[in-house]
């Protein structure tokens, strides 16, 4: 499974978000200009520019007409994916509230998206013990995965905050993965930022680690960053997924057929 390079951002890559049909990406990184991809040869169609601090995330409309994306100069702006047009922008004194939040406290939150009252949290013997770097819910949104700098990700029961399973690996993980297809989940990362400068890349672990989703075996990885892997993304049909790292490229892979066995 050789990637495909896609070059376009200056600065790390911070968030990746296939649009339903799985025909476009969006990336995020802290260069401030969300960018659109094609997702099946990586040609770059466009970037998003307006922002005036690192762009944290991004979501498609189901039409893909329009791309709503958050960041860290305290908006969120609303486009029109087609012509890179600002829509609308919306100012916030401080970041927006989720309905299931996670952070560098390592505890996982669930609230009412009305009232804002904290409705229930994760059990702290149970969860991660160091900051919650990332976060995915299923399709279906009965489960979500989330990845931390302890060195694992944890899938949990969305409605009782349950741990369901657990994936351990040897690094801190900042990017998390389910794929929409089969019973595989993804972890990203890599050394601390600050040490990478001071380790050949080949002995960095920069590399995507798949894992079974019921038996929370590792059954294989991915190379080829020079750099911490800070996002990935599924496209919707499960043959292909991206990922994005701090040496600011993002890498398209396609599925070979059997590859890790699956038959698709």
């Amino acid at each position: 499974m050789r990637p495909i390079l896609m070059k376009g951002h200056e600065r790390p890559l911070t968030f990746l978000k296939y649009n339903r049909d799985g025909d476009l990406l969006f990336s995020c990184a802290k260069d401030h200009t969300p960018t659109v991809w094609f997702a099946d040869n990586g040609e770059r169609l466009g970037t998003y520019r307006g922002h005036n601090g690192a762009v944290w995330s991004c979501d498609v409309s189901r039409d893909s007409m329009r791309l709503i994306t958050g960041s860290a100069d305290q908006t969120v702006k609303l486009w029109n994916v087609q012509t890179g047009a600002q829509l609308y922008t919306f100012n916030f004194g401080s970041p927006a509230r989720t309905i299931v939040s996670a952070g560098e406290d390592a505890v996982i939150r669930i609230w009412d998206s009305e009232t804002g009252k904290l409705l229930r949290e994760a059990d702290k013997e149970s969860g991660h013990k160091k900051t919650i770097t990332s976060l995915t819910k299923s399709a279906d949104g009965s489960h979500f995965l989330t990845g931390s700098l302890d060195k694992s990700a944890k899938l949990w029961d969305t409605r009782t905050l349950t741990l369901i399973k657990t994936y351990v690996t040897e690094r801190p993980v900042n990017a998390v993965a389910m794929s929409p297809l089969l019973d595989h989940v993804v972890l990203g990362g890599g050394q601390d930022a600050s040490a990478v400068t001071t380790t050949d890349h080949r002995a960095g672990k920069f590399e995507a680690k798949f894992f079974d989703k019921i038996l929370q075996e590792e059954i294989g990885g991915v190379k080829g960053h020079f750099g911490p892997i800070n996002a990935l993304a599924f496209n919707p049909d499960g043959k292909s997924f991206s990922s994005g790292g701090e040496d600011g490229y993002v890498r398209l892979h396609h599925f070979d057929p059997d590859y890790f066995n699956i038959k698709i």
